[in-house]
C-alpha cells in the first residue's frame, strides 16, 4: 500500500519561500504521476504541480508558474515543491498526490500540510 507523508508547511510572510517535501513508502510502479494539490478555505482542491515518470513531464497551475518548481528524487522516493515569492492567496492545505499510470491505476493522497502566507 502506498503511503504519502508531507512536511515543510508553515507560516511565511508574503514574498517568502517554502519547500514542501513528500515521502512515499510502499511499492514502486514504472509509470506514475507524483505531485501536489491544494485546498484553500472555502474552495475546491486544485492542482498545483505534478511530475510524471518515465517522461519527466511537468504540469503547473497557471497561478504558480514561474514561482514554483517541482522535483523528485526517485532513489529516495521523495517529491519536493519549492515555492518562491509566496502570496496570501497561496494559503491552503497542500496535499501530496501519487497516481499509477499502469493497472490498477490507483491514486493516493497524503494527509496534507498547512501553508499560511501572512504578514
Amino acid at each position: 500500500q502506498v503511503q504519502l507523508v508531507e512536511s515543510g508547511g508553515g507560516l511565511v510572510q508574503p514574498g517568502g519561500s517554502l519547500r514542501l517535501s513528500c515521502a512515499k513508502s510502499g511499492p514502486n510502479y514504472g509509470a506514475n504521476i507524483m505531485g501536489w494539490y491544494r485546498r484553500a478555505p472555502g474552495k475546491q482542491r486544485e492542482l498545483v504541480a505534478t511530475l510524471s515518470t518515465p517522461d519527466s513531464a511537468t504540469n503547473y497551475a497557471d497561478s504558480v508558474k514561474g514561482r514554483s518548481t517541482i522535483s523528485r528524487d526517485f532513489g529516495k522516493n521523495m517529491a519536493y515543491l519549492q515555492m518562491d515569492n509566496l502570496k496570501p492567496e497561496d494559503t491552503a492545505v497542500y496535499y501530496c498526490y501519487y497516481k499509477l499510470e499502469v493497472f490498477p491505476f490507483n491514486q493516493y493522497w497524503g494527509q496534507g500540510t498547512q501553508v499560511t502566507v501572512s504578514s
